[in-house]
């Protein structure tokens, strides 16, 4: 990063300088780490809509044209060239595997998928009911106290291992989550396998029979996997940041993390945007529901249009789209009545003027909830889905804070607005 230019703050009649740093991509930032020290002030940023809180050289996102870079990859070439374990890779380590790099790192990732036998017990401590993600956060927290040798976080190996270790275990855990709401016996890795082939045999296999994965499908997913792996500072990533600037250990960063993406404004929104179609049932009625989506006092949302960050269309959705009508093709289900009407919502949206003017293109989670519905992954799993693959980026952002030279502890400040300084008064005297 340089700073080749400063911003002028006035306080007081005082005029401060601050230097404006610029990155390879996106916008410039102005320096406050003085700010208090010269001035005696914080600032006030709620929800953090212009504030960058860290330097990284992992993810970048342009809202504005519809850019998503992993290490400077577009995520569209890397979708279509790349595996996602050539991706877990890459975000790790900076650069794409060559041939032997990539048969290497396949090899101990499938020497990490067991999870030791006594994990098995704790998924009999929940209620068969419970959802899946309430027990990942469980058992992902665990994790630390069946893996612990390698927690010498200053040490480049145990890193490594922490990060095989878990990104090889998030398939077993969120099929043992899935199979154990099933009542259905547990399922152990296949070797034989590639990362997402296994991932299905132990989601939908049996002990009594072979399970044999369709290749169309292990792509897709394996593609749904990448679109998910990573997507800069947001609030989940920012959660496991966070977690990890306190020195604790991986596990337990990601156990928060998972805690965050759980929420419905984060990692829900796929389950949210079927829901939606589920309820307006019928490509007849696109046009009652358009209408009730630009009338402000209705409280009706058109789920998976607009995103925080992008402001044009989601370059993630499209490959979505596509992965979409492949599945959809290989099922039989190309007349499927939720994508068929999904069809034409976004046509009539992205026709209409309320919605152009607005900059509400749909997203990424426009499309996978019916994905993974034809995929056979109910809703309950999709946010479990989407935590597997962040888990790649999350372990990632979290070895490149720790190993930050600069980094400290997170800690933001507040804008105080409760009661000023006041004695307690003596017992029975409140007035």
């Amino acid at each position: 990063m340089s700073a080749a230019r400063t911003a002028t703050l006035t306080v007081d009649g005082k005029s401060i300088e601050l230097p404006v740093i610029s990155g390879t991509h996106g916008n410039d930032v102005i320096d406050i780490r003085a700010l208090y020290a010269k001035t005696g002030l914080f600032t006030f940023d709620s929800g953090f809509m212009s504030t960058a809180s860290c330097e990284s050289r992992i993810t970048f996102v342009d809202g504005d044209r519809g850019i998503l870079l992993y290490r400077g990859y577009p995520i569209e070439q890397l979708a279509e060239k790349c595996s996602f374990l050539d991706v877990a890779y890459l975000l790790k380590h900076g650069e794409l595997p060559n041939a032997a790099e990539k048969r290497e790192f396949e090899s101990i990732i499938k020497k990490h998928t067991m999870v030791n036998e006594q994990m098995g017990k704790l998924f009999q401590g929940f209620r068969r009911d419970a959802h899946p993600m309430a027990v990942m956060v469980g058992v992902v927290g665990a994790l630390s106290a069946f893996y612990n040798e390698a927690e010498d976080f200053s040490d480049a190996a145990h890193r490594s291992v922490s990060f095989n270790r878990i990104v090889a275990k998030l398939p077993t855990i969120v099929a043992l989550a899935y199979k154990y709401s099933m009542g259905e016996p547990f399922m152990y890795p296949r070797n034989d396998l590639d990362y997402t082939a296994n991932f299905m045999h132990m989601m939908f296999g049996n002990p009594c029979e072979e399970y044999v994965p369709n290749p169309v499908l292990v792509h897709a997913l394996d593609t749904i996997f990448t679109l998910h792996a990573d997507h800069e500072q947001n609030a989940s990533t920012s959660t496991v940041r966070l977690a990890g600037s306190s020195g604790a250990n991986p596990y337990a960063c990601i156990s928060a993390g998972i805690g965050c993406l759980w929420g419905p404004a984060h990692g829900g929104a796929n389950e949210a945007a079927l829901k939606m179609l589920e309820e307006i049932g019928d490509v007849s009625r696109v046009p009652e529901y358009i209408k009730r989506a630009k009338d402000k006092n209705d409280s009706f949302k058109l789920i998976g249009f607009g995103h925080r960050v992008y402001k044009h269309f989601d370059p993630r959705a499209k490959l979505m789209r596509k992965i979409c009508a492949d599945v959809l093709q290989e099922l039989g289900l190309q007349n499927d009545r939720l994508f068929k009407l999904a069809m034409e919502l976004e046509k009539i949206a992205l026709e209409d003027d309320y919605f152009i003017e607005k900059k509400l293109y749909p997203n990424v989670d426009f499309y996978s909830g019916i994905v993974q519905q034809a995929l056979g992954i109910p809703q309950t799993m999709f946010t479990c889905i989407f935590a597997l693959a962040r888990t790649v980026g999350w372990m990632a952002q979290w070895e490149e804070m720790i190993t930050d030279p600069e980094h400290k502890i997170g800690r933001p400040r507040q804008l105080y607005v409760g009661a000023a300084r006041r004695d307690v008064p003596a017992v029975g005297m409140r007035p």
